[in-house]
């Protein structure tokens, strides 16, 4: 599950109205989100599990529950979502 800004759904929504799947491979993915990171010259390393974990301690730092971030991450237990309470302190 990706949380989606007002300016992106409407773009993913389009994409989805006339296809059934994304049309890209999860390598694929990981090389987009690798050139972007480049481009924003980030120097550490980034992946979607980078971004989705980055994701996840933020939004345990401002807040979030930890039922609503299981959700969001799509856990099944509540202990999986929990690692983001021990990032956050680290």
């Amino acid at each position: 599950m990706i949380p989606l800004s007002t300016r992106i759904r409407p773009l993913i929504e389009g994409h989805f109205s006339i296809n059934e799947t994304l049309g890209m491979t999860a390598r694929t993915i990981q090389r987009l989100v690798k050139r972007v990171a480049n481009r924003a010259r980030i120097s550490r390393p980034v992946s979607p599990h980078v971004l989705r974990h980055t994701f996840s301690v933020t939004a345990v730092q401002r807040g979030i529950s930890l039922p609503a971030l299981q959700r969001l991450l799509g856990h099944d237990d509540l202990t999986t979502t929990q690692i983001y309470l021990t990032e956050q302190v680290n």
